[in-house]
């Protein structure tokens, strides 16, 4: 089974993308969704996060609020947070991947490069848009001001970076041409197995 990493910026169109790759046929894991199924009640990171920040718990789950007034008052927090979730997160991509049936898994993982996740895929794709259309995108859902879409900005790579390194680069201007070039890293990676 051939491992794509996906990646991009917040507000890219990566969710999109990943819902034409499995459109087409692929096994398609989110990492983002991971960690929610973690969180929830009776989600195998309460227990753990419990122990270590029982503030964080409401109702018999983590809540990303609660975690985020923590890491923003303790700058110790988010690397102990990190070393309960990531083992987790890491065996429910393992058993997802040992389930799969498709011959590309493709792995929604947005800091793919900035955690080293890059060394376990066969080839990384990135979605990217102009910088101008991604602050539209992300301000246009609700969800976060400026500020704060400026502080997930800067812990972030840079897209043109992240995208240098990326085997594919798939615009997502329009979904036509995103699926248009999601058809075309298929055919490629097929491609490739056929040959192999």
């Amino acid at each position: 089974m051939f491992h794509l990493g996906l990646t991009g910026s917040i507000g890219m169109g990566k969710s999109t993308t990943a819902k034409m790759f499995a459109e087409e046929g692929c096994a398609v894991w989110d990492a983002d969704a991971a960690v929610h199924r973690l969180y929830a009640a009776g989600g195998a990171a309460v227990a753990p996060m419990q122990g270590a920040f029982p503030a964080a718990i409401e109702a018999g789950s983590v809540s990303r609020s609660a975690l985020k007034e923590i890491i923003a008052t303790d700058p110790t927090a988010l690397p102990r947070i990190e070393a309960i979730v990531h083992p987790l997160v890491a065996q429910d991509r393992a058993a997802f991947l040992a389930d799969a049936t498709s011959d590309i898994a493709v792995l929604d993982i947005p800091l793919l490069f900035e955690t080293g996740g890059e060394a376990a895929m066969d080839a990384v794709a990135c979605v990217i848009i102009p910088d101008t259309l991604q602050r539209d995108r992300v301000l246009a859902r609700g969800t976060m001001t400026e500020v704060q879409f400026d502080a997930i900005r800067t812990k972030q790579m840079p897209a043109k970076e992240k995208c240098a390194r990326a085997h594919y680069v798939i615009e997502t201007d329009t979904l036509d041409h995103a699926r248009a070039q999601v058809q075309a890293v298929i055919r490629d990676i097929r491609e490739k197995l056929s040959h192999a």
